[in-house]
């Protein structure tokens, strides 16, 4: 797990230096001419010789030209997107989170990473949230006690996190990728280990799932509810077969999600 966002964009973009990559022309197509004439004197066992190293080094030089294509196709996906600054340190909470969602855009933009996890805040955070007005802590106000005050305040914790969430999908929507945006290609899964965190009840949970997964996923815009509980698991399983992982059972999945 990694928190800071500039150990990030050096994973992601430490290496690539947009137009720097160096052309160069085949070693062998530039001795060919001292080739053939060498092969003229040599005798048949000689020029069998030669022709397996030759070929030892044609192959090494197709190794170099593919990593050459790879960093050309990185290279083209950088020139038309705007690369942030590299990010220095730990930055303000709501600045970070914007920033760590906009390098997580950026690498599925780059096609650097089809993955991801994000933690917004760890489960047991004492973080405050100054920035929209509730200068407690997270944690302690997930014990409400049924206090509206309390709840009152936690609910605007968890807009702002939903509503950070949302930017970012908007973001993706307005990102074209092939025959649609990466929202469209994509598949997010949003949301908590609890239900009424002041019981810690983890049933119902509410668990958000976003994006069509190019065409994997059914018409979003519905609420499903199941006709009796089951576990977080069975989400996990559907997604997981959803994206062409096909899984029989994930941990203690009872089975998948025909609605989704």
């Amino acid at each position: 797990m990694e928190y800071n966002p500039g150990k990030i964009f050096e994973k992601l973009f430490g290496d690539v230096e947009v137009g720097q990559l160096e052309e160069r022309t085949s070693l062998l197509d530039l001795i060919q001419d001292q080739t053939r004439t060498l092969k003229g004197k040599l005798g048949k066992a000689d020029k069998a010789v030669l022709d397996q190293h030759l070929e030892s080094v044609r192959n090494v030089e197709r190794r170099v030209q593919m990593d050459k294509k790879e960093k050309a196709l990185i290279e083209k996906r950088l020139s038309d997107i705007m690369v942030p600054e590299r990010p220095r340190g730990i930055l303000e909470f709501d600045a970070q989170v914007k920033l760590m969602f906009e390098l997580i855009a950026l690498a599925y933009q780059t096609d650097m990473t089809r993955v991801v996890t994000y933690m917004m805040a760890a489960e047991g955070t004492n973080r405050t949230y100054n920035h929209i007005g509730v200068p407690e802590s997270f944690h302690p106000l997930s014990h409400h006690v049924d206090n509206p005050q309390k709840i009152e305040k936690l609910v605007k914790i968890q807009h702002w996190h939903m509503t950070a969430f949302a930017q970012f999908l908007h973001t993706l929507s307005e990102t074209p990728d092939g025959d649609g945006t990466l929202l469209d290609h994509s598949i997010f899964l949003y949301g908590s280990n609890m239900s009424n965190s002041d019981k810690h009840n983890n049933w119902p949970l509410p668990t958000v799932i976003v994006g069509r997964g190019n065409g994997k996923i059914k018409l979003g815009g519905r609420h499903i509810v199941p006709r009796e509980r089951m576990p977080l698991a069975n989400v996990h399983l559907t997604l997981l077969n959803k994206i062409g992982i096909e899984q029989k059972a994930f941990a203690d999945s009872t089975g998948t999600i025909s609605e989704l």
